[in-house]
């Protein structure tokens, strides 16, 4: 496996962890570092530790020389541990939580559209 593999395997538990943990906007990405600084107390202790070796050998990839210091079989491992703990358990949630989400936004929309209608109604003179 290659080191630059492990930008996309932070990559993927950073976004894993925003979607069960939030802690972005929308639309804005961030690397492991900035969630295991944000999120990471979420984490059992165990996958905190591994967060933090992977969010490092990330880091680390940018630097050639630091990059050959890298354990891949550890990072990789980490990753596998992370992942295991992060997708399946929020999976239904997630969706669920997005649905509510949007529903929530429509029904605000509905509410206000009503509240102007009535406001417009009042004040030329038909309530």
């Amino acid at each position: 496996m290659p080191i630059h593999d492990i930008r996309t395997m932070a990559d993927e538990v950073a976004e894993l962890m925003v979607s069960r943990f939030g802690g972005l906007r929308r639309g804005q990405r961030a690397d492991l570092a900035t969630m295991m600084r944000r999120r990471g107390g979420a984490l059992p202790r165990k996958l905190r530790r591994e967060g933090r070796l992977l969010a490092e050998a990330d880091q680390w990839v940018d630097a050639p020389k630091l990059a050959r210091k890298v354990d891949i079989a550890r990072a990789k491992r980490a990753h596998h541990a992370l992942v295991g703990y992060l997708r399946p358990l929020g999976a239904a949630s997630r969706w669920t939580g997005s649905a509510t989400n949007i529903a929530a936004a429509v029904c605000l929309g509905l509410l206000i559209i009503g509240a102007v209608a009535v406001w417009i109604m009042i004040r030329r003179g038909l309530i």
